[in-house]
């Protein structure tokens, strides 16, 4: 039976990027419904650096060490799979993405899709899912409805800006900085606002109000969200990078009769990320195989610097996704 050996990226005790520890383990053979993946790149998302800080623990039975999401070839298969050794693949996993070799759940891993290379094919499986599980699943997100989405230049926001347009709506994104809004043009967004000069808020009314909001920010974002949003409105709120704890005006969603929601990815049950998957490979696997949607790579390091990615994305001055490449 072929050995297992990877190196893994841990966080012994909560803190900086600095905290971060690159160990070696022995992997165990792949388990029934599992796959064991030589990853060929992997993606650094804003959970991954909760996680350091001791903010977000790993579920029940994840694999140990940091990392949400990988690309790479099938190295071993259990029982129960239909990918064999050698096939390419994309795939969430709830822990040890940065590594050598990656443990993924065969229901949450998907064949790459074409239209890009398998590197920058690990900046995918994350924010595509959480879009697709937010917006266009939650939300029900419908063509020629008006969208927003916060934090546009970031891995999720450039994601959600080019599915949004795929899907034919009118798409608004907010960004933190000339050339971010520039990006997220570049990408189909019809409006971009400045958050750091505009008033977001107002431009947003003047280009019809939003149906959709997608929500990393939250603070006083939400307040201004439930403002600017049109009869029948929705928000998905996905993170909170400005603090979860708000004071809103409840009654603007009698009124105007909205809907406010929010979820997790990586604690959802197998049977729920299936479910997701299996909808990205049908709507969404095709937008990037014709070129409607492609990830965006802002910066790509060596495993052996993941301090070094940790500390862009602590910056928040990257635009697109960062990757690691053991």
């Amino acid at each position: 039976m072929t050995d297992h050996v990877t190196r893994i990226v841990t966080a012994p005790e909560p803190g900086g990027p600095e905290a971060l520890k690159i160990e070696e383990r022995k992997l165990d053979p792949a388990g029934e419904g599992e796959v064991l993946i030589d990853v060929v790149a992997a993606g650094v998302n804003r959970p991954d650096t909760f996680e350091r800080m001791g903010f977000y623990p790993a579920p029940p039975g994840a694999p140990e060490g940091l990392g949400l999401e990988v690309s790479g070839t099938v190295r071993e298969a259990g029982s129960g799979v239909s990918f064999k050794p050698g096939d390419k693949v994309v795939a969430l996993v709830t822990g040890g993405g940065y590594s050598d070799i990656a443990r993924a759940k065969a229901v949450t891993t998907l064949p790459a899709p074409g239209g890009v290379d398998l590197v920058h094919a690990a900046g995918l499986p994350e924010t595509v899912m959480t879009v697709f599980a937010n917006a266009f699943v939650a939300s029900e997100l419908k063509p020629g409805e008006h969208f927003l989405v916060h934090g546009g230049a970031s891995g999720i926001g450039t994601t959600a800006v080019q599915m949004a347009k795929a899907h034919g709506c009118t798409v608004m994104a907010t960004a933190g900085s000339t050339e971010k809004c520039q990006l997220v043009r570049e990408l189909g967004a019809d409006h971009a606002f400045n958050y750091r000069e505009d008033d977001w808020a107002t431009g947003v009314r003047e280009a019809g109000g939003a149906d959709v909001i997608l929500d990393m920010v939250g603070g006083d974002y939400v307040e201004q969200n439930l403002s600017v949003l049109n009869m029948d409105g929705r928000i998905s709120m996905i993170a909170f990078l400005k603090g979860s704890r708000v004071e809103v005006d409840l009654m603007r969603l009698m009124l105007k009769r909205l809907t406010l929601t929010g979820s997790t990815l990586r604690a959802r049950p197998d049977v729920e990320k299936a479910v997701i998957a299996g909808g990205v490979k049908h709507a969404v696997w095709p937008w990037i195989e014709a070129g409607k949607v492609r990830p965006v790579i802002d910066s790509t390091f060596k495993l052996e610097d993941v301090a070094k990615a940790h500390e862009r994305i602590d910056a928040m001055a990257h635009a697109g996704k960062i990757l690691l490449t053991p």
